[in-house]
């Protein structure tokens, strides 16, 4: 089914639920009365505008079906249909995400964040929409895309992370510090290592502050990987997501390695979502 009858369907399921909800306000005024026999009354008489009105709404089911056909699709299997899209567009399947844990934030939500929250867990934890992490790795690996790998640096101080960075610096070329960011690398001409680079990749703004502070005091862009409790501030660009796992960076540094090797020609071989999302 093309997007255009998807987007036909809704805006005239949209319209017939005003038309509905109209229906309901002239009914419930009809009933008001708290005088019991008034009440039944009311169910035996029907006012001439609310069977204008249900005309109108049997008038414009009978447009919709005939656009459809006789054997279109019904309002749920149309969701069904539109869910199933959705999983087919993702980048990998939605049980790899479950599966990785990259869904499961923090207590702590920041006013950045709440946007991509979904909900709480009874325990507290914030949770992602699973199809906005999707989203926001795509336009991740398209704004990465747009830069040479010998201008782009990757900061990961967290230890869960240096696996997948190491590989993702390995197949892409980009330069890699974790352990410890080389303080004034970026901003310090007078070191012997000083280089300038146009995009600095931040997995945690909390442990990566340095790096983050030597990129936005020169002025340069900024990929950032948020949890729910991180700032994006000083971001250009942002990925959300667990950025406190191995698991969950693994599969994020596996979808920007694989994404950024296609668009720039890189032939590498890259490893299986296995590989990455597994332990040291």
């Amino acid at each position: 089914m093309s997007e255009d009858i998807i987007e036909t369907i809704e805006e005239n399921i949209e319209e017939v639920a005003g038309a509905v909800e109209e229906v309901v306000e002239k009914v419930e005024e009809v009933i008001k009365p708290k005088d019991l026999a008034k009440k039944a009354e009311a169910e035996s008489s029907e006012d001439s505008d609310i069977a204008a009105k249900k005309k109108a709404l049997l008038a414009k089911a009978a447009e919709l079906k005939a656009k459809l056909g006789a054997e279109g699709p019904q309002t749920e299997e149309l969701k069904e249909q539109v869910k199933i899209k959705k999983k087919t567009d993702m980048l990998i399947p939605l049980e790899e995400y479950v599966k990785a844990g990259i869904y499961l934030g923090t207590r702590v939500v920041t006013p950045n964040m709440k946007p991509f929250v979904y909900r709480r867990r009874a325990d507290g934890l914030a949770i992602f929409n699973t199809d906005l992490i999707d989203e926001k790795l795509k336009e991740a690996i398209k704004y990465l895309s747009k830069f040479n790998p010998e201008d782009v640096v990757l900061a990961c101080k967290r230890q869960a992370g240096w696996k997948p960075a190491r590989m993702f610096s390995e197949l892409t070329g980009v330069r890699v510090f974790t352990k410890k960011y080389p303080a004034g690398i970026l901003t310090n001409t007078q070191l012997e290592d000083f280089f300038e680079n146009e995009l600095t990749i931040v997995t945690d703004s909390w442990l990566d502050k340095n790096a983050l502070k030597d990129t936005m005091d020169v002025h340069k862009k900024v990929l950032m990987i948020c949890d729910t409790n991180n700032f994006s501030q000083g971001a250009d660009q942002i990925v959300i997501g667990n950025n406190k796992s191995g698991k969950s960076l693994g599969v994020i540094f596996y979808l920007l390695a694989k994404g950024y090797c296609k668009a720039k020609g890189i032939d590498k071989e890259i490893p299986e979502l296995e590989w990455w999302t597994g332990e040291e």
